[in-house]
């Protein structure tokens, strides 16, 4: 019975990286940018195409590809704030709600009109090696999606905290007309910021392409639980994304593992409910008088 429980845990932790890392970069750009980006989900996938390109047409190894992948999903996210999002700052909010999911049917539809509707697999090295340990087995790859996930998670946390351009960053959530005051380039930390949560959301597409199929809807499903987690965690709270992310992969496994594989996409909305209704501000957000 142990074992199963582990074994549920590993799966969580697996599903719970990828969600924390989609999260991340969704709470990042809502944090500091103050935009709802519907269109997250299609970076997501784009990043996991952008991969399965690199490894199968040319032939760049595994892990090489998603670096690749991460650069040019960066480079997409900067274009996409300065020619979409960058027009309609200190707009209300609706407006870039709707111009973020009009940019989510855009970029499904051009997935579509490249790749074709046909799922396809990233071919990864690591998909078929299995590790056993104290009777729990992981394939290499999905113990690759944690390793990958926790050094993403330390690079994060030492930009934010430690570089110059991270402590604008911060300066800039905390106060943006006060940063702008004192010197700091507002746009240059816009940019920065929506680069680096759609390389964040590129890498986990990576990851999950190694395991499961690619596809041009496949962002879907993830935005809404990426979506789920920011509440929970707390709006703009990085820590809250993480802790989040990581407790719903757990939840859910469990709740597949030993309930049903029915209702694991119903956990996320059942956590969601119970978090507003006792902490309306997240787990880890700051309560406002």
């Amino acid at each position: 019975m142990i074992l199963i429980v582990l074994q549920q845990i590993i799966n969580g932790l697996v599903a719970g990286s990828i969600y924390a890392l989609t999260a991340l970069g969704l709470t990042m750009i809502f944090g500091i940018m103050d935009i709802m980006n519907f269109a997250h989900g299609e970076i997501y996938m784009l990043g996991a195409f952008l991969t399965f390109y690199f490894c199968d047409s040319l032939g760049i190894p595994y892990l090489l590809a998603i670096g690749f992948a991460m650069i040019a999903i960066a480079i997409i996210g900067i274009a996409i704030e300065k020619v979409t999002f960058k027009p309609l700052r200190n707009t209300p909010l609706l407006n870039t709600l709707l111009v973020s999911l009009g940019l989510s049917i855009f970029l499904q539809n051009l997935a579509l009109l490249i790749w074709g509707p046909d799922p396809r697999k990233i071919p990864s090295p690591y998909s078929a090696r299995v590790i056993e340990f104290f009777g729990i087995s992981i394939t290499m790859q999905r113990l690759l999606v944690i390793i990958v996930a926790v050094i993403l998670l330390i690079f994060l946390y030492y930009f934010i905290q430690k570089t110059t351009i991270g402590k604008c960053m911060r300066a800039t959530a905390q106060e943006p007309e006060g940063a702008a005051l004192i010197g700091i380039d507002i746009d240059k930390v816009f940019w920065v910021t929506f680069g680096v949560g759609c390389a964040l959301a590129a890498a986990a597409g990576s990851l999950i392409g190694g395991i499961f199929f690619v596809n041009p809807t496949m962002g879907i499903i993830p935005v809404l639980k990426a979506f789920i987690i920011v509440i929970v965690g707390g709006l703009g709270s990085i820590l809250g994304a993480i802790m989040a992310g990581f407790l719903l992969g757990v939840t859910e496994s469990l709740m597949g593992g030993f309930v049903s594989s029915a209702y694991m996409d119903v956990t996320g909305f059942a956590i969601l409910i119970l978090v507003l209704l006792f902490r309306p501000s997240g787990l880890f957000g700051q309560v406002e008088a």
